[in-house]
Parts: C-alpha cells; structure tokens; sequence
C-alpha cells in the first residue's frame, strides 16, 4: 500500500457522513473538503462529499462499484485528486461489501471482476 493510498483510507475513516453497505449493494459518503485546494467559500460554503455505490442486480450479484461527486473539479490538480479519491473509495467499499474479506492478491482480482459487472439491473 503506498503512502497516499494509507491517507485516503485514514481520510475515509475520519470524513465518513453515510455508510450502507452489504454484500448486496448500498453506499457510503465521505467529506473530501479538506482534500480539495478550494477554499469554502469557492464551493458556495458547503461540503464536497464523494459517494461510492452499487445496486443490487438480482440473482445474489452486485453491479460495479460506481463513484460521484456533488461538485464538477475545475482544475487538473482538483481532477487529479478526486480520480485517486474515488478510485480508493471504491475500492474500499467492495472491500466492507465483502466484509473485509478482500486481501492481498484476490483484491485486485475480485475488485477487477466486480467493475466488469452492469452498474443496473435495468
């Protein structure tokens, strides 16, 4: 694990607002204000929250593990940010849906195979 992967994983720890996760599915929603260069003020004075999710596609599958933000990045550094953020979070709700089973080289694997899958069932 590198160094930033370890304070994303710390920073989600710290900023989680929402989390719903099983093996079926859900979300969580993490603070990522303190990671982003814009100030407050910039964003309005609210919070930038990241989500990570996935629905349910029947059948005891669930789809891939999709990220959003409640805010567009408007610089390549705020773009650069958000694309590891999300790419962390994701990989850490598949992780908690898979109750912390998801270890050393079957992490990969499994999170590889899981992002393949439809994100709907419709």
């Amino acid at each position: 694990m590198t160094k930033k992967t370890a304070k994303y994983l710390k920073h989600i720890e710290n900023n989680t607002k929402r989390a719903d996760i099983s093996y079926r599915g859900g979300g969580i929603e993490i603070d990522v204000t303190s990671l982003l260069p814009r100030t407050s003020e910039e964003n309005g004075g609210d919070s930038v929250l990241m989500t990570a999710y996935a629905n349910y596609l029947g059948g005891g599958l669930m789809g891939s593990v999709q990220s959003d933000m409640n805010v567009e990045p408007t610089t390549a550094k705020e773009q650069k940010i958000a694309d590891e953020m999300a790419e962390v979070l994701k990989r850490y709700f598949l992780n908690v849906s898979n109750e912390g089973n998801m270890k050393d080289e079957w992490n990969t694997m499994i999170y590889e195979k899981n992002q393949v899958m439809p994100n709907s069932g419709y």
